[in-house]
């Protein structure tokens, strides 16, 4: 199972069942909490009664004929039409009972035929008698259409004698329609609850399932090769992400370093070998001819060594370097073409001419020591490959966002395949009529020369030759 379905039907397991625990706690508890103001409210009114009875008990004894009755038989004539909180109530739901000391009734406001019955034995009177309180939920003819009828009784009391008991009973179905509204708002809120906890799981699912998708993009990508900056996540995920990006940074340069380490060593076996047989065949007894060759031949592999080691360490430099140096403003055509004259004998060594194909009026900001640097590497570059009497194009051009310095050569060019190659350290095609290679480093400094620029270094087969582009933003 995908870690998105599984993170939201973890999350939606837990949602659901603390909803439905949490509506079945909210439900359970609508009733009885109802039933208890009910009973709050009846207690209070009973007291009331029992006060009211007291003094026509003591004077005269209650009759069905007296004031208390005449008042109960008003109260149940009286018509009633108000709206509480929306709930409409047009009855008047109270049964009084009055009995005396014995539990005989006396006054029955419900049910007139039950003066003169013999209450003793309900559980509201016989306790409220014994001096406890009095209180009971049964079935009652009297409400035949009500299943349960709560009943509170309160004594009536003068000097310490109790004189009677007053009940009053209230059919539970006259509030079932607050119970029934309460939990209809319980079970709907309950229900948005639960909606609302999905919508939010499902929320944090995609979040989760998109930044995780996102660090495994980011991951494949690097496994790939390609250089991307690590995604924006927010929290540990973030942290993750960058983390990521440290240990991929690590891994990259130690594997440039074993690569590096391993090229360089290769580049090091021509000299160092050339060196070692002309330094043991000088150990013999050679012709003057014969011993000025070889001392020769070691002056030229140790200078080739220490143009390796300078391009290595250059390259070294400016790729630990961060920014440019100072910048000025330079006019590029007028810039190159005076960078010619410091490769003029090489040109004239093999007979090279320089030709201006476009001359653009454009000036860049730029580094002038390390843009002279990488041209000077481009321009070597070009005379190695060139064939001998032939010409070297050069170019500035502009785009609206661009300035562009090209250099093409007439030599044999760069196969497709190795295209990608070209600009990494220590790659080189042989150059013509020869088997020897170069290191590479030229190319590999130019570009990094145009990446501290913010621009880059562009090749395209000119088909004879190559063409190298330095592109630097304007």
């Amino acid at each position: 199972m995908r870690l998105g379905l599984r993170v939201f039907f973890g999350f939606f397991l837990i949602a659901g069942l603390s909803a439905v625990l949490l509506l079945k706690v909210f439900l359970a508890e609508v009733k009885p909490s109802v039933r208890e103001v009910m009973e709050d409210l009846m207690v209070d009114t009973a007291n009331l009664l029992a006060e009211t009875a007291a003094d026509e008990m003591e004077a005269t004894g209650l009759k069905p004929d007296g004031r208390l009755a005449a008042q109960l038989q008003r109260y149940a004539k009286r018509e009633v039409d108000v709206l509480i909180w929306g709930l409409r109530k047009q009855s008047l739901d109270l049964r009084i009972y009055v009995t005396d000391a014995k539990g005989r009734v006396l006054l029955d406001s419900g049910q007139p035929s039950a003066v003169g019955q013999d209450y003793s034995q309900w559980r509201d009177v016989a306790l409220t008698l014994r001096g406890d309180y009095g209180a009971r939920a049964s079935p009652d003819s009297a409400y035949q259409d009500r299943s349960t009828v709560l009943v509170v009784a309160a004594p009536i009391v003068r000097d310490g004698k109790t004189l009677g008991v007053v009940s009053v009973a209230k059919p539970v179905a006259s509030v079932q329609p607050i119970i029934d509204r309460a939990e209809h708002r319980v079970y709907w809120a309950g229900a948005a609850l639960l909606a609302a906890s999905l919508s939010i799981g499902v929320g944090v699912t995609l979040w989760l399932v998109g930044s995780v998708r996102r660090l495994r993009r980011y991951a494949q990508q690097a496994q790939a090769g390609q250089a991307l900056a690590p995604p924006e996540v927010p929290g540990e995920l973030g942290e993750l992400a960058h983390a990521m990006d440290d240990m991929r940074r690590r891994l990259e340069g130690r594997e440039q370093l074993e690569h590096d380490v391993r090229a360089l060593t290769h580049e090091l076996k021509s000299p160092l070998a050339a060196l070692r047989a002309s330094g043991e065949l000088l150990q013999d007894e050679l012709p003057e001819t014969d011993r000025r060759r070889f001392a020769a031949q070691v002056l030229d592999q140790t200078a080739r060594l220490q143009t390796l080691v300078e391009r290595v360490l250059a390259l070294s430099q400016l790729e630990a370097q961060v920014g440019l140096g100072e910048r000025q403003l330079l006019r590029l055509a007028d810039w190159a073409e005076a960078q010619l004259e410091h490769q003029a004998p090489r040109l004239a060594q093999k007979d090279l001419r320089i030709a201006w194909t476009q001359r653009a009026d454009v000036s860049v900001e730029a580094d002038a020591a390390l843009l002279e640097l990488a041209f000077g590497n481009l321009l070597v570059n070009a005379i190695d490959f060139a064939p001998p009497g032939s010409t070297l194009e050069l170019a500035v051009s502009t785009t609206p966002a661009t300035a562009r310095l090209s250099l093409r050569d007439l030599g044999p060019g760069v196969p497709p395949q190795a295209f990608a190659q070209l600009g990494k350290r220590f790659f080189s095609t042989a150059r013509p009529g020869s088997l020897v290679k170069g290191s590479g480093l030229g190319l590999a400094t130019a570009r990094r020369v145009a990446e501290l620029h913010g621009g880059w270094l562009a090749f395209e087969a000119a088909e004879p030759g190559l063409r190298v582009s330095l592109i630097l933003p304007l």
